[in-house]
This record gives structure tokens, C-alpha cells and sequence, in this order.
């Protein structure tokens, strides 16, 4: 079984159909989905649908939607995390961190958001998932002074020392689309050495698409009305190949491996699972490379 440790499945691209989105993951062996909120207006949404399919979710404000939010939001959010304390679908404050890629954004307001949301994740005993844009030394700066539970360093695109400094404190790194390009030498790199205690996989769908649905943008200005294919949790056993490859694992091996290590890093995660095992031995079988879009 994978779990698919980041998905915004509350994006409004899955909105018409995200019941079959689910029922293709889980069709393809995906049957633990981990949906990280992004704004306090998202924190209801990321609930209801983890409970309508099973999964789980986490709550937090993401660096590139603190400009948008109000200082009574991070009150929202302490209230939300102690309103649920006994959901046990609950399992992480994210997506936060920080975001120093995107050009105009306020970096104190970013710092400041991503501090108080550490010290809810200390006050609340739950890790935190972690988004890291070319941020990596200002997110670890704050994670020596302001310890947390680990959890995940979302979509790690650092470099090994970084990584490494990542692990020490606790925390798994996670690799999805961006492993699937040849191109990407320095996170091919960091996810073949890395310890293979703390490596997980994600898609970040419906971003960060794996190489075999990216269009490049001179094809997506040339024929925009193509549009591009949507990246969904369905294809991570195929994201998880190109992991598998680096390895020299088999697929077998590197489910295992990944779902351990998420375990790790989302403890409550642990009882969900017999749950979401007995929901997929009730699925026919199907072919997982002909499900993927190979």
C-alpha cells in the first residue's frame, strides 16, 4: 500500500470529480492520502473530504497565502487544532514554512506566521509539514531554536547538507514529480544517498506533475487551448519507480520503505491504516500500470 504523503485534493482542479480521483488512487494501491490545508477558509474543506474518503489531513496556512490572511487566523487555527484534538484523521499542523522563490511576497509577515505555527505544533504535540522553497536555511534557523515532533520537508529541493540537517532534526524529506526528471541532478542525487529511513513519497497534486505530463511552456503558449495533464495521487507508483531506479529497490521494497517512513514521521497515521487496508481488499484487482496512464 503507498500513501501519498502531500495532496491538495481540495484544489478546485478535482473539484468535479474527486471521488473518482480517490477511487483511482486507491484502485492502483494509493489508500492513504495525507491533504495539507493551506488557509484557515481551507481548514473545513481538508477535514470534510478526509473523512468522506478515508484519508487524513493537516492544518495550517501556507507562506504563499499569509499575505492574504488576517492576524485572527492563526487564532483560528490554534482553536481548529484543539476543536479536533481527538480526530484521529488529524495528524499534522501544514502546509507551512517558507517561500523565498516567489518574487514580492512579505518575508517577515512569512517568518513570523511560520514561527507562531511551530510553537502551535509544540503547543498541540503534532509534527508539521513543511513547505521549502528555496528556504531551507531560514526554516532549519527556526527549527534549532523552536523544536518540533519532525514530520516532513515537503517537496525537498535542497542540497545534501541541508537534507542531512533536516534528518538530525527529525525529519523525513519528501520526493515526488521533480525525482521523475533527469535533469533534476541535485534531488536525484540527495533521494539516492539519502538515508533510506527517511525518504517519502508524494505528488503534490495537482502540482508539480512528473515528467511524463509536463508540457513545456513554449508547447502550453503555442496550444494553450491543449491544456496540460492533471497530476494526481494516481500516479505515484510510477513517481515511486523512478525512486525505485536511483535505489537499485524493487517497487515491493520501496512501498514498504516509503510507508515506514511516513509512519515515522505521521505517527497518527499508524491506526488509520488497518482501516484503509480493509477498504481496499474489498477492490478488484487492477492493472496498476494500465490505472497510472502507461
Amino acid at each position: 500500500m503507498w500513501i501519498d504523503t502531500h495532496c491538495h485534493l481540495d484544489a478546485p482542479e478535482f473539484a468535479a470529480d474527486v471521488a473518482q480521483v480517490a477511487e483511482r488512487a486507491r484502485r492502483v494501491g494509493v489508500d492513504m492520502l495525507v491533504l495539507p490545508a493551506v488557509a484557515a477558509d481551507g481548514f473545513d474543506a481538508v477535514r470534510g473530504l478526509a473523512h468522506a474518503h478515508g484519508f487524513a489531513y493537516a492544518l495550517g496556512i501556507h507562506p504563499l497565502f499569509v499575505d492574504r490572511a488576517s492576524e485572527d487566523d492563526l487564532q483560528r487555527l490554534d482553536e481548529a487544532l484543539a476543536l479536533h484534538r481527538h480526530d484521529p484523521r488529524l495528524v499534522a499542523v501544514g502546509e507551512i514554512g517558507l517561500d523565498h522563490f516567489v518574487p514580492g511576497l512579505d518575508r517577515e509577515r512569512q517568518r513570523r506566521f511560520y514561527v507562531e505555527q511551530l510553537r502551535l505544533a509544540r503547543r498541540h504535540g503534532l509534527p508539521v509539514l513543511l513547505h521549502v522553497r528555496r528556504s531551507a536555511d531560514a526554516l532549519l534557523r527556526e527549527l534549532r531554536r523552536l523544536p518540533v515532533g519532525g514530520g516532513i520537508a515537503h517537496a525537498f529541493n535542497g542540497s545534501a547538507v541541508q537534507a542531512q540537517t533536516f534528518v538530525d532534526l527529525g525529519f523525513r524529506l519528501g520526493f515526488g514529480g521533480t525525482l521523475t526528471f533527469e535533469r533534476a541532478l541535485q534531488i536525484r542525487r540527495v533521494a539516492a544517498a539519502l538515508d533510506p529511513g527517511h525518504l517519502v513519497l508524494e505528488t503534490d497534486a495537482p502540482d508539480i506533475p512528473p515528467q511524463w505530463l509536463y508540457r513545456p511552456m513554449a508547447e502550453r503558449l503555442a496550444r494553450p487551448e491543449a491544456g496540460s495533464p492533471r497530476n494526481e495521487p494516481a500516479q505515484l507508483p510510477r513517481i515511486a519507480e523512478s525512486l525505485a531506479g536511483l535505489r537499485g529497490w524493487t517497487l515491493q521494497a520501496t512501498a514498504q520503505r516509503t510507508r515506514a517512513n511516513a509512519l515515522a514521521a505521521l505517527p497518527r497515521l499508524v491506526p488509520l491504516l488497518a482501516e484503509a487496508g480493509a477498504a481496499a481488499a474489498r477492490l478488484p484487482a487492477v492493472d496498476a500500470e494500465h490505472e497510472s496512464g502507461r
